[in-house]
């Protein structure tokens, strides 16, 4: 499955140098002006996980497949852009589309790249964008919910739940506050939220571009939007996107010896994905054997035939059983063999809910 993170902020923030470090391309380009990037650039990254390396070792894989990132470079928005100022509707509509805003904060100091309002101030450019979100779904909820309730009126079932969870959403907007606060009380009315696609539902992750030297404890300007987060129950992380973009083209050693001199133990990338999981409540499960050892991404709670759908929709159609084996039993018993002789490999079946870092291999008939 993968998912996709948008990548927003305001213009001259480091969005196309990160995107650009991260995808390890030059799709995007990155330039010291407003909207160098018009169409939005997509970029597939392989999520790294040393578990799927060491599974492929022990299986002795031929190939070895990391689940798929997509992350996807929006261009910078303005005040207004919900009015259209600054090709706001196509920006805004760009972000409908993706699963998870990474919103990039300036937090660094740099008079040679021009801010859009000539000052350095991450938690004001955060409520730029923000409220250019929140306007934009306040304008479409404002005539979809009383459309919703004008058809409740003649009973339709739909429409009455329509009005409901939706009116709870403009009232949050109305407040100033996101639709992700919205509480739909059952899965129909989750189903009709989701379905609303509104810009101030999607999970947010404040990525704070510091400078090299702040890339490991950060500095004051990312102290303040970690207050920020944790007010909102959002999540942050510290990201030097002039250090991502030394470390692309470097090999496994060269990149390593960087970071250590840099004082960092992994990647931004790195840092984003885990974040970016927690934020969307994914998990992994693995398939392995000789010829490939892959890794998948689903939903944390996904049984065991949505599991196996990620793989091939016949498979989720025809499931009968799923033979799972726990990652920690599969290294410590040298593998399937060695977790079946020691009794570690089960018969699971419908009602089973995929574990992070299960081994999974799918018994099915269509």
């Amino acid at each position: 499955m993968g998912f996709r993170c948008g990548i927003v902020g305001l213009p001259n923030v480091g969005k196309s140098t990160l995107f650009n470090a991260l995808t390890e391309t030059q799709a995007a380009q990155a330039a010291n002006y407003p909207f160098c990037t018009i169409e939005p650039n997509v970029g597939q990254v392989g999520v790294p996980d040393p578990r799927l390396d060491k599974l492929a070792e022990i299986a002795k894989s031929g190939k070895i497949i990391p689940t798929q990132l997509a992350f996807v470079d929006i261009a910078g928005l303005v005040r207004g852009a919900s009015k259209g100022e600054g090709l706001g509707n196509q920006f805004l509509g760009n972000i409908r589309e993706v699963d998870a805003i990474i919103h990039v904060l300036r937090c660094f100091e740099n008079d040679d790249i021009q801010h859009v309002d000539n000052r350095v101030d991450p938690i004001a450019d955060a409520e730029t964008v923000e409220t250019e979100l929140l306007l934009s779904d306040l304008e479409s909820l404002e005539k979809r919910v009383p459309a919703a309730a004008k058809k409740a009126t003649s009973g339709d079932k739909e429409a009455k739940i329509t009005a409901s969870v939706l009116g709870q959403a403009l009232d949050l907007l109305r407040n100033g506050k996101p639709a992700r606060l919205t509480e739909p009380k059952d899965e129909e009315e989750a189903r009709i939220f989701r379905q609303a696609q509104l810009l101030t539902a999607k999970p947010v992750l404040y990525v704070c571009n510091v400078e090299e030297d702040a890339a490991a404890e950060g500095n004051a300007f990312s102290a303040r939007v970690f207050e920020k987060a944790a007010a909102e129950g959002a999540s942050a992380v510290i990201v030097s996107a002039a250090i991502e973009a030394e470390l692309t083209g470097m090999d496994a050693e060269d990149r390593l010896a960087f970071l250590e001199e840099m004082g960092l133990s992994e990647t931004g990338l790195a840092r984003i994905i885990r974040a970016g999981y927690e934020l969307l409540d994914l998990l992994t499960f693995f398939t392995v054997g000789p010829k490939e050892a892959r890794a998948w991404t689903v939903h944390r709670g996904a049984k065991a035939p949505e599991a196996a759908g990620e793989i091939h929709s016949d498979m989720e159609r025809g499931f009968i059983r799923a033979e799972t084996i726990a990652f920690d039993d599969y290294v410590a018993l040298g593998g399937e063999s060695g977790a079946k002789d020691a009794g570690k490999l089960r018969q699971e079946g419908k009602d089973y809910t995929v574990h992070d870092g299960d081994v999974l291999h799918f018994k099915f008939n269509v």
